[in-house]
């Protein structure tokens, strides 16, 4: 792989969307960056992974509630590579609880790790994409315009990573830097297993009844999207929140029961022929 390949930052890029993402970037011809928080094995497998393919990476432990680890991690990507073409802020975290349960710090640490850290990084990554066309790529999900049981304070999160991301579409515009978000529906990654717990093929089986594609997404489908989002093919989308749901939020029921109805109108007597 050249030394002059992009560079691409992912937050949580460890596991889930975020492992994906770093694969379908560095199959793209991308130098990856996998941040990761505490699970260093994880990471290092991902990088093996990456070495197989023949791209370039390193590994990066960063607490995204630490000021001071974003700045140390953008020091060292600058310091390797000098330079940074892509970030992908992937990493959340919240805690499963109604909101009349929340307490102060859930709030402080649900914002701190999606929101506050999301400024921070474009701010300190914006000076290493000088000069080049950058993308920023963020991942909210279908929480933020659905109400979704347990998940209302990372909802209100990501609602407002999406309004950051259309003000700094327009803000980053002249300096050419791309900043989309994809907002994926149900995904069968380790968080979504660990939310569902013991309700995991049931809650499977509701989003496959619920999902005109007939199934629940994978981190690769989403990785690749990422990796679009990336691209010199993407450079006229700005400022958009790209909904992969499989079509999970086209529908308010289920998809067997909609066809069915829908099957019935076409064919009745002054219906639809």
């Amino acid at each position: 792989m050249t030394e002059n390949a992009p560079v691409a930052l992912i937050t949580g890029g460890s596991r889930g969307i975020g492992r994906a993402a770093a694969l379908a970037l560095g199959r793209s011809g991308h130098t990856v960056v996998i941040g990761y928080k505490r699970d260093h094995a994880a990471a290092v497998e991902v990088q093996g992974l990456l070495s197989q393919m023949d791209a370039r990476s390193m590994v990066a432990c960063i607490d995204l509630e630490e000021a001071s680890d974003i700045t140390s991690t953008l020091r060292a990507v600058g310091d390797e590579f000098g330079r940074l073409d892509v970030l992908v802020a992937n990493a959340a975290a919240t805690v499963p609880k109604p909101i009349l349960n929340l307490g102060q710090h859930h709030l402080s640490r649900t914002m701190a790790v999606t929101v506050n850290s999301f400024v921070q990084l474009v701010q300190e990554s914006v000076p290493l994409m000088a000069g080049r066309p950058g993308s920023i790529v963020a991942v909210s999900g279908i929480d933020t315009q659905r109400a979704t049981s347990n998940h209302g304070l990372l909802g209100a999160a990501k609602a407002a990573l999406e309004a950051l991301v259309r003000s700094l579409a327009v803000e980053l515009a002249p300096v050419d830097i791309a900043v989309n978000a994809v907002a994926p529906g149900p995904v069968d990654t380790d968080s979504s297993r660990h939310y569902a717990g013991s309700r995991w093929l049931e809650m499977e089986r509701e989003w496959i009844e619920r999902t005109p594609a007939g199934r629940v997404g994978t981190p690769e489908d989403i990785g690749r999207i990422i990796d679009f989002l990336a691209s010199q093919a993407s450079r006229w989308i700005r400022g958009q929140v790209i909904v992969a749901d499989g079509g999970f939020t086209l529908v308010t029921e289920p998809v067997e029961r909609f066809i069915g109805i829908a099957g019935a109108t076409g064919t009745s007597k002054g219906g639809l022929q």
